[in-house]
């Protein structure tokens, strides 16, 4: 998909994802060496977006398989049809079992997950298995086989393995360790929160109306925030969030009541919101 770093770093910025070098250097290599990109970091710095990203730049499809606790094979791999399966058997009552049973045990009754969904079909596609962290153990052993060597075995059908690899990303908040051997198949991409001037631009791309010298204040408190003791940080998602609200309340400068009536945008518990009226101290940003 792409040719060096920097059409990485040209091409996922036309979609509006500006990355970092870091960033734009392992996604080359991942498309370069076919292998599934890990991409770890707190929540809202990007990690789902570079997915989405990726897809738009190659005019692939993007799938996408929300992991949560007690996802399992039906939901991540495939399932059949129970429904349209039983019809099949009650319209064909004269039929004997093994002429019913090749019918029913076969692609029209199959419905496909995400997983089987991706690397089925010749189309360039983005398989994305979002906030992985998040899925029981167990649901790993049901990757190793697709990250390894992109295939799926369905019983009753055989191996169905991918014509066109997809391009993987997996995500995870690092809310527990993800296996060896998982991490293994994967080049591993850590995003945390960008550094100043990068959150500079990426607030100018994305709130075009705010302020230059505005937009560089709402970094500055972002930063001063993200260095308390909280709960929650504001991610880069809520700083975009907050430039917004600037933009929409008319603000021109960051004054204490602004900023006091507005901190909700930014932080999401009462004891931060209550810790960084306190502690905050616009003078020094």
């Amino acid at each position: 998909m792409f040719t060096s770093v920097d059409d990485v770093s040209a091409r996922l910025a036309e979609t509006g994802y500006l990355a970092s070098p870091a960033v734009a250097t392992t996604v080359f290599l991942a498309d370069r060496l076919g292998k599934p990109l890990l991409v770890e970091g707190p929540a809202g710095v990007g990690k789902t977006e570079l997915a989405k990203a990726v897809a738009e730049v190659a005019g692939a499809r993007l799938v996408r398989l929300q992991c949560y606790e007690g996802v399992d094979e039906s939901r991540a791999l495939y399932e059949w049809n129970h429904a349209k399966q039983l019809l099949r058997i009650s319209a064909g009552r004269d039929e004997t079992w093994d002429e019913t049973r090749t019918d029913i045990f076969s692609e029209e009754f199959l419905l496909a997950r995400p997983l089987l969904t991706a690397i089925r079909g010749g189309d360039p596609k983005v398989l994305l298995i979002d906030e992985t962290d998040k899925a029981d153990v167990e649901v790993e052993g049901l990757l190793l086989e697709v990250l390894s060597d992109f295939q799926i075995t369905v019983p009753e059908l055989g191996t169905i393995t991918a014509t066109t690899r997809p391009f993987v990303v997996l995500t995870s908040n690092a809310s527990r360790e993800l296996s060896e051997a998982l991490r293994r198949r994967c080049l591993f991409l850590h995003i945390g929160f960008p550094d100043e001037e990068l959150e500079r631009r990426i607030v100018r791309l994305k709130v075009p109306g705010l302020d230059g010298a505005l937009t560089k204040s709402v970094v500055r408190v972002v930063g001063a925030l993200r260095a308390m003791d909280l709960r929650k940080v504001p991610s880069v998602a809520e700083t975009i969030d907050w430039a917004r609200t600037l933009l929409a309340l008319g603000a021109d400068t960051l004054d204490e009541t602004v900023v006091r009536d507005s901190l909700g945008v930014l932080l999401k518990h009462q004891d931060d919101v209550l810790k960084a009226a306190a502690k905050l101290d616009l003078g020094a940003v």
